[in-house]
């Protein structure tokens, strides 16, 4: 954990800041102006960047990507730049809850990944980079986006010890657990071997 210099109702607030940030649906509000239909209908009805691919459309997946990943990079810098490390990494936590469960979507968002991701680059940018190529690896091997994230997710305290950013080291666990729980359909489908791949539409 990193030194506590806050209040608890300045962390709230940042908190609360977070949160909003992250419960933007991104991929909604492109396939809706893209006109790509209604992406709780496609696919697996997920609203991140792996389901807006399978519209067809890699541009408005890549711009999901994208906007997903960096609302929890900018929850995590303004929090740093104004009120310090504490605030950051609440920030950055309640932006990737704030995907996972948005307020506006009656709480049924995403599955976080690239909000981890953002967050994570922002946060302490080698253990992004080393999460970022143990997602590239895994997806190049498998072709599957869910098992890449669970792999990625489970490297990021180890990469968080190994290169210095122990004071990440319980928000790495908390995220790594939410991340796991976020997909446990897909790794029953995974243990199946029916989860589709990269780029299958469903």
């Amino acid at each position: 954990m990193p030194e506590i210099t806050h209040t608890l109702p300045i962390l709230l607030i940042w908190a609360a800041l977070g949160y909003l940030l992250g419960s933007i649906p991104f991929g909604m509000v492109i396939t809706k102006i893209l006109g790509l239909g209604n992406l709780r209908d496609i696919g697996s009805g997920n609203i991140g960047a792996t389901n807006v691919l399978r519209t067809g459309s890699k541009p408005a997946a890549a711009a999901t990507l994208i906007l997903d990943g960096g609302k929890g990079a900018v929850a995590v810098l303004i929090a740093r730049a104004v009120a310090g490390e504490d605030a950051a990494q609440i920030a950055g936590f309640m932006a990737f809850l704030g995907h996972c469960y948005p307020v506006w979507l009656g709480f049924k968002g995403g599955k976080g990944v690239a909000t981890f991701l953002g967050l994570i680059l922002a946060l302490a940018w080698p253990v992004g980079i080393a999460c970022c190529l143990t997602w590239l690896v895994t997806a190049a091997i498998s072709r599957i986006s869910s098992l890449s994230a669970l792999v990625a997710a489970s490297s990021a305290t180890f990469w968080m010890l190994i290169l210095g950013y122990g004071s990440s080291f319980i928000m790495g666990i908390a995220i790594t657990v939410l991340v796991f729980w976020r997909h446990r359909e897909n790794i029953m489908r995974i243990r199946a071997g029916t989860e589709p791949k990269i780029g299958q539409k469903s």
